[in-house]
């Protein structure tokens, strides 16, 4: 789709043909050329906005509050297109830390842990500079360098067109006391894969994602307001870097 402050415009996506090559930044702005609303492309749709076009934006992972459109609008983002990217040998996970904005309960932000085997379904934006550097200013909401834009060097994205991608439950995680493992086989791809040398992800680095009893704990399994009723204990947590390599 297309975040406006105004509305959210639905795009369609291309029909993928060949999912052996790894796109660069270039090549996922190229295929961003053929989303489309209506028959009207998206640069054409950003041009409609008075928004800069693809050729002036970059691939930002959004894991968390930062790709709610409700969100967005009140941060006065400014038009950005968010696509539809599943990740692969990676999960969303609730950092070891609370923002007192919007107080009861707060708000708990995403980050992100290495897991093998594991998919799920996340946001691509396509964020100019300043975009980029509104969100990394929004997460860090004046904790200097709470949040980094990292560039990962694990794992797997690629774009998703299957809206009713069948996910892992938690009965397909066995845990042996030191690892946690996927035993259902992860779904055929339908999208090409993304390099990460081309995608910036925030990531948590003041404290980490949030270790429950050296277990993760899933955003896919366990929403925010469980999250922080029944779980959630100050400094409990894991260190970003033990959980993630990065270049």
């Amino acid at each position: 789709m297309l975040f406006t402050q105004h509305q959210l415009i639905p795009l369609e996506h291309p029909e993928f043909q060949d999912m052996s090559k790894v796109l660069s930044r270039e090549d996922v702005l190229t295929i961003a050329q053929s989303y489309q609303h209506e028959s009207i492309g998206l640069d054409k749709l950003l041009q409609q906005n008075n928004a800069p076009q693809l050729s002036e934006r970059f691939p930002i992972l959004l894991t968390g509050e930062c790709a709610n459109p409700y969100r967005l609008q009140d941060m006065m983002m400014g038009p950005l297109p968010l696509l539809f990217v599943r990740l692969e040998h990676l999960c969303r996970t609730w950092a070891d830390s609370l923002d007192a904005r919007e107080v009861k309960p707060g708000i708990h932000h995403v980050t992100l842990a290495r897991s093998e085997g594991w998919w799920e379904p996340t946001i691509l934006g396509l964020a100019t500079r300043p975009q980029m550097k509104h969100i990394l200013e929004w997460l860090n909401a004046g904790n200097r360098d709470a949040w980094k834009p990292m560039k990962l060097d694990e794992g797997t994205l690629r774009f998703e067109t299957e809206g009713d991608l069948p996910l892992p439950t938690s009965s397909d995680l066995t845990w042996d006391g030191e690892h946690e493992n996927v035993t259902t086989k992860m779904p055929m791809p339908n999208g090409p894969s993304i390099s990460m040398s081309d995608i910036f992800v925030p990531i948590h680095v003041r404290l980490g994602c949030y270790n429950n009893r050296g277990r993760l704990a899933r955003c896919l399994h366990i929403n925010q307001r469980e999250f922080h009723e029944k779980l959630f204990r100050r400094g409990s947590s894991f260190k970003w870097n033990e959980l993630l390599s990065t270049k």
